[in-house]
């Protein structure tokens, strides 16, 4: 495993994660191509269907460690007036692999940023982000930073149970904090500066879920790494990474984009 430590490796990272060794890796956060919307350095030759995607997802369930988790941010082409509903096959896939969904998050850009007519349907504004862990998650360090409108009042009232029953709090008598746990709708804006890739991956987002998901050391993988957002991210969160991207130019980008990240000079040699 250490020959994929802390590199941006240019190859298919279907062919490359085969030569990983079983549980191996704690976090992957990627976004794989969303139904063909774009095309990379001009070719659209390669079709994004279940046989490709669906042995990425397997593989995916194979190298990752026991209570390790899959970040899949993806969306859907709408064609001849109907969303695909890809990104929906796909969680369903990653079930039958073994993954649970743990969760269904949404990335909110906050503004319009895909492509489509607006004269039948509202501005889509959003994409999913697909939480997969491989049994029971091991690690959850969640983000505080949720304003609360109680802050500072006293904790009172009950919460409905299962069976309809109403159970007092359990934090009942505490002082509210002035943050909370956020929600799992995130609010960033898309990548400001594109960093010659045409799908820019927001750094904080992909930095949020570092945090979240993973500790210290760990290894985290981007099996469509880009221009590198991932590896950055890790680098900066004192995590490993291991980067896979198929087109060189973009490895050669992420790889100035790392090398500049890394400020001892040693986790990276370009």
């Amino acid at each position: 495993m250490d020959k994929f430590i802390n590199k941006i490796i240019q190859g298919d990272c279907l062919e490359v994660m085969k030569q990983m060794p079983d549980s191996c890796i704690d976090l992957t956060v990627t976004s794989p191509p969303y139904d063909n919307l774009r095309a990379y350095e001009n070719n659209i030759d390669t079709t994004w269907c279940q046989d490709v995607w669906g042995s990425i997802i397997k593989e995916l369930f194979r190298i990752t460690k026991p209570g390790g988790i899959v970040v899949w941010v993806v969306g859907d082409a709408t064609i001849k007036g109907s969303e695909t509903g890809t990104s929906f096959r796909q969680a369903l896939y990653a079930m039958e692999c073994g993954f649970n969904l743990h969760d269904t998050m949404i990335w909110n850009k906050g503004k319009f940023s895909a492509v489509g007519a607006l004269r039948t349907r509202y501005a889509p504004v959003f994409e999913y982000m697909f939480i997969f862990s491989k049994g029971k998650t091991k690690t959850f360090n969640p983000i505080k930073d949720r304003k609360n409108k109680t802050a500072g009042q006293i904790v009172n009232g009950n919460i409905r149970q299962k069976d309809g029953t109403m159970k007092p709090k359990s934090s009942i008598g505490k002082i509210t904090a002035e943050y909370g746990q956020r929600f799992n709708i995130w609010v960033n804006a898309p990548q400001q500066g594109r960093n010659d890739h045409p799908a820019p991956f927001p750094e904080q987002l992909a930095s949020d879920h570092i945090i979240s998901w993973s500790n210290e050391g760990d290894i985290v993988l981007d099996p469509f790494t880009g221009s590198g957002t991932t590896a950055k991210m890790a680098i900066a969160n004192k995590r490993k990474f291991v980067g896979i991207e198929i087109s060189e130019e973009y490895c050669q980008i992420a790889r100035e984009r790392v090398a500049k990240a890394d400020k001892t000079g040693t986790l990276f040699a370009m």
